[in-house]
């Protein structure tokens, strides 16, 4: 493993979770003098104890400011963390340098690195095109890390020379970076996020554009040209820019023209390859294709490879066919901006919803322009009384109650026929029968496993 600046340095990882954990054992590895500092008691913290067993000194349950009087040359922060946080402010004053745990890999990277970053589409853009450029690889691997939630600084300890890190990067992970140099950096897309950990958007928007400080005229950036505030950021970068556009034909670009994808004036596969419904989707295509172009993938392969995509689990996930009904697992969709993105991918189909959840208070007529496709609702959880109202609202002439994720299912198959969506996309978080959205989701799957 390379040396690094941290060898004989003493650091401060504040904060563990997955990041936290797996930065202080590479620091231990790199031989740096290790200190933890976590919130969470140390009887109820089995991977504070396993620092400690592996002789890392580890302070928990709570943040001790005089902590810093100890000289630490650097502070490795969960992503999680504000920089109000009176520790981070303590160590701006004393100028120690706050790093996220995407840096400590970026310092022992052999791989080369393709990051993503962007409002929404991150996860999705990520897998695809580490999917993309695994299909068929005749050599090395793709991988994907970061805030997808597999942690960068143990893919980096994997990823040999001749391999690629597909790195999903938050503006949390993006504001604590020094050297990280991606060779190949994307932005999907640009809105308004996080304005209470960042303050502004500008600060928010200053922090996603980080992804590109680092490049140089050897390096690329792909980004949304649909946005035009994307345009006027594209020129602070120093790297040569790829523009997609699902709008108009881009010069130098990646753009749809007589349904087909184009990447620089060569059809590269009919926009029919890509399986996964919705224009965001496009737009992720977009990205993914023009990665895939870079790093000079054949056509063919792109095509199959897009055909093959059946989206990130529980986000408008394709999970099979089952008589000529196809079922869609939406259990992400936790709220009601979600389902209404979900509800808009399926133009020209028939949709029956299956829907419910926690009863928040809100109700539901925000949902009311989006139900036109929609010819059936199947209903479960607390909520369901208040869907009915909403999907009565709509003139929706068959509404189902029923128990469950499971009964759903069946009920749904029921009153299905031949090229209609099945589409659990629940508008409403789980927590009122389900631990969490990704149980729901593998319910859901099941229930569709067993109807054959």
């Amino acid at each position: 493993m390379k040396d690094t600046v941290f060898k004989n340095k003493k650091v401060l990882v504040l904060g563990l979770a997955l990041s936290g954990f797996h930065a202080a054992k590479l620091l231990l590895k790199l031989g740096a003098l290790v200190t933890v500092n976590d919130a969470k008691e140390l009887e109820n913290n089995p991977d504070a104890q396993e620092l400690v067993a592996s002789g890392i000194r580890v302070i928990a349950g709570h943040h001790p400011v005089e902590l810093l009087d100890e000289n630490f040359s650097y502070i490795i922060k969960n992503p999680g963390i504000p920089y109000s946080n009176p520790m981070l402010e303590r160590a701006s004053e004393l100028e120690i340098p706050i790093l996220t745990e995407v840096e400590l890999a970026a310092a022992i990277m052999e791989a080369e690195l393709i990051a993503i970053t962007g409002t929404n589409g991150k996860t999705t853009t990520t897998t695809m095109i580490q999917e993309l450029l695994d299909y068929k690889r005749s050599s090395g691997k793709a991988y994907k890390a970061g805030n997808i939630g597999i942690p960068a600084s143990a893919v980096a300890q994997e990823a040999k020379a001749g391999d690629d890190i597909v790195m999903e990067l938050s503006s949390f992970q993006l504001m604590g970076i020094d050297q990280l140099h991606p060779k190949i950096a994307v932005i999907t897309n640009i809105t308004e996020a996080h304005l209470d950990y960042h303050g502004t958007r500008q600060e928010y928007v200053k922090a996603k554009l980080r992804i590109t400080e680092n490049q140089t005229e050897a390096d690329y950036l792909i980004l949304n040209w649909d946005q035009e505030e994307l345009r006027e950021l594209s020129k602070q970068s120093k790297a040569q820019i790829i523009p997609f556009s699902r709008q108009t034909e881009v010069e130098n670009g990646v753009y749809i023209k007589d349904d087909m994808i184009y990447f620089k004036d060569e059809a590269v596969c009919p926009l029919s390859a890509l399986r996964v419904p919705g224009s965001h989707n496009v737009e992720n295509a977009l990205a993914a294709v023009a990665v895939a172009k870079l790093k000079e993938m054949n056509n063919a392969y792109i095509a199959e490879a897009l055909s093959q995509f059946g989206g990130v689990k529980h986000r408008i996930q394709f999970v099979k066919n089952v008589n000529g009904r196809s079922f869609y697992n939406d259990s992400k969709s936790t709220n009601i901006i979600a389902a209404q993105t979900a509800l808009t991918s399926f133009p020209d189909k028939d949709v029956i919803l299956l829907a419910g959840g926690l009863d928040r208070g809100n109700g539901f007529d925000e949902l009311l322009p989006h139900l036109t496709a929609v010819k059936a609702m199947v209903l479960f959880g607390e909520t369901k009384d208040k869907l009915k109202a909403t999907g009565e609202k709509a003139g929706i002439s068959t509404i189902i109650l029923t128990d469950n994720v499971t009964t759903a299912v069946a009920e749904a198959y029921q009153i299905s026929q031949e090229d209609d969506i099945i589409l659990l996309s629940p508008a409403c978080a789980s927590w009122d029968q389900y631990k969490n959205f990704e149980i729901r989701g593998d319910q859901f799957i099941e229930a569709v496993e067993g109807l054959e």
